[in-house]
């Protein structure tokens, strides 16, 4: 098929393999994606670490804003509602999950740390707190991010 016959709309490099050419490529050159099927322990270890250090910072945030320390009308809990939505991803091992949940906590912490110089009393305390679990939630995913791209690596290199 040359560049002529291709429709307008069709770039012309969407030409397809010619027949002798297997299409789909073969499996041999992609890795599969359901050859590993179990967590390794460590890997286990740190989305459990994650997984409950951003419930607790989110509980926090919560409870900070709501009820220990409130802020004006409460208004400021709503910053606990991101927090909520990497849950399922941390639990379904969605590696995509641990490496954006790994930047977005440090607005968190952040916001801790100016609130534990600005704050005072109980405030200040819980500012602590949310910096401390931020710093948790920054490590466990960086640590399993390290772990399973670690294990891709020698899986790519032994086969």
């Amino acid at each position: 098929m040359s560049t002529l016959d291709t429709p307008p709309h069709a770039p012309a490099t969407t030409a397809r393999p010619s027949s002798s050419a297997a299409w789909p490529p073969s499996s041999a050159s992609t890795p599969d994606p359901a050859a590993r099927t179990e967590p390794t322990a460590r890997e286990r270890l740190s989305r459990h670490v994650a997984l409950f250090g951003t419930l607790a910072l989110a509980l926090l945030c919560l409870g900070w804003e709501l009820w220990w320390a409130p802020v004006g009308r409460g208004t400021l809990a709503i910053k606990a509602l991101p927090l909520f939505l990497p849950l399922i991803g941390l639990w379904r091992y969605r590696l995509y999950t641990f490496r954006w949940l790994s930047l977005l906590v440090w607005l968190y912490m952040a916001e801790g740390l100016v609130r534990s110089t600005s704050d005072r009393g109980l405030s200040a305390g819980l500012a602590l707190g949310e910096v401390l679990l931020s710093l948790i939630v920054f490590i466990a995913c960086a640590a399993h991010v390290r772990q399973r791209l670690a294990e891709a690596k020698a899986r790519a290199t032994s086969s």
